[in-house]
């Protein structure tokens, strides 16, 4: 007599292969893989470039004499001629790496004609390196 052993069926590899495929682009769908990003970025610090991190002179600010003076002032010029038409900053911001190996002060002046304007001071090694406008 023949034993009638049952026969259970063979799946082939190929067959489970795309069912794994298909499970696993279902968890993809349903997580959202773009909320992830807003997920990593949400949980570092946010750092603000334009805040000030000391402050220095609460009541400092830059007329638009002074403005004018210091723009006639070339790159590269001591910080100490700056100065004598700037005078104390109102804050400070975060130091910088703006080129390689050369950390970078920066000063900011409220604008006495426009407040939610702030004139940025760039210094590197003692040295003015320029400026620019920060605006509400």
């Amino acid at each position: 007599m023949v034993s009638q052993r049952s026969q259970l069926p063979v799946t082939p590899p190929v067959k489970s292969l795309v069912a794994g495929g298909v499970v696993i682009a279902a968890a993809v769908v349903l997580f959202d893989v773009r909320d992830m990003g807003g997920w990593f970025t949400r949980s570092q610090p946010q750092v603000n470039d334009k805040s000030c991190s000391e402050f220095v002179q609460t009541e400092a600010k830059l007329s638009r004499e002074q403005l004018a003076q210091l723009l006639t002032i070339p790159e590269r010029d001591s910080k100490e001629r700056v100065r004598e038409v700037v005078a104390e900053p109102y804050c400070r911001l975060a130091s910088l790496n703006v080129r390689a190996d050369v950390q970078a002060e920066r000063e900011a002046y409220p604008l006495e004609f426009d407040p939610k304007t702030q004139l940025v001071i760039l210094y590197e090694n003692d040295e003015y390196a320029g400026y620019r406008f920060n605006f509400e």
